[in-house]
């Protein structure tokens, strides 16, 4: 994947390894049907969707994704982390073969919009 350059979220998910695919696709439409409006892109080689700024983000690792938002709390995280999730400051990682926590992140996708209204 290094050599490649994707330049669409689309693309980034079709040439990440397979054990990645189904969890990048969900964060994708999850991000989609949440905010509308947000356009998705590639920033930083990564798939960032920007909305009145930046609103949230996916990058792969050796054997996770890691979902970066910046409206992830301290409540959201120690809820997540109950659920087996590692968590950092501003990120949540989804090993491949774990289920992507959709409620905590729709929640942390319209935090975020309604923040970047502001």
């Amino acid at each position: 994947m290094e050599d490649l350059k994707p330049k669409t979220v689309d693309e980034f998910i079709t040439v990440s390894p397979e054990a990645s695919q189904e969890i990048m696709s969900k964060l994708k439409n999850l991000i989609e049907a949440t905010a509308p409006s947000a356009e998705g892109g590639i920033s930083w080689n990564v798939p960032i969707y920007k909305y009145r700024g930046i609103l949230a983000g996916f990058s792969l690792a050796k054997k996770h994704v890691t979902f970066g938002i910046d409206s992830l709390t301290t409540e959201v995280r120690k809820t997540l982390e109950g659920k087996g999730y590692k968590t950092g400051k501003k990120t949540i990682q989804i090993k491949f073969g774990q289920e992507v926590p959709s409620a905590e992140i729709k929640q942390l996708i319209m935090e975020q919009a309604k923040r970047n209204e502001l």
